[in-house]
């Protein structure tokens, strides 16, 4: 008997394990936006909008992931589910780059900006917004829903991040072809 509560305690543990580590690296608690609040338990390390995530990026000289989305948009809920949510996917967020959130109704003057930059750089402006930034705010890539998987003629998240990780090396074309965003100071 003693032996199988201790096998069942044993198998516990590395779900306990991974519950607070997700709960723990996330930067969004306290955040007052439906939106970002359901983020809080995702296991990408999540920063709102501000200086301090584009401090980490340069810390780290790694680009900027920024999510737009909102509550309302099933796509966004989608996004969420399907590719924030899967384990992998969040630890190859979180090796490479500086993940942002953002509440599409609660920045409306940030989101205009980032529509705007995306569609003069020709890139999809709709939700969710996926944006890829460098550290001091420049954005230089960008897509709307990325599925979690390859489907027809739609990239992946993953394939949509590599493209953006190796866009990143080239200092000579972001400096050609990326928009600069106002980053709080």
């Amino acid at each position: 008997m003693h032996q199988k509560i201790l096998v069942l305690l044993l198998g516990l543990i590395p779900l306990v394990a991974v519950a607070r580590t997700q709960t723990g690296a996330n930067h969004l608690s306290g955040q007052q936006s439906a939106y970002l609040k359901r983020a809080v338990s995702q296991p990408v390390d999540w920063y709102p909008w501000g200086a301090p995530a584009f401090q980490r990026a340069k810390d780290l000289k790694r680009p900027v992931l920024l999510d737009v989305g909102a509550v309302w948009c099933p796509w966004c809920s989608l996004m969420d589910r399907d590719t924030y949510t899967n384990a992998a996917t969040a630890d190859y967020i979180n090796q490479h780059f500086v993940a942002v959130k953002v509440d599409f109704d609660a920045a409306p003057e940030l989101v205009a900006q980032l529509q705007r930059a995306q569609a003069l750089l020709n890139l999809p402006a709709g939700l969710p917004l996926t944006s890829f930034v460098t550290p001091d705010g420049k954005l230089y890539f960008g897509a709307g829903f990325l599925p979690a998987e390859h489907h027809g003629d739609k990239a992946s998240f993953r394939e949509a991040a590599d493209e953006a990780l190796a866009r990143f090396t080239d200092k000579a074309k972001i400096e050609e072809e990326s928009f600069q965003l106002e980053v709080a100071k």
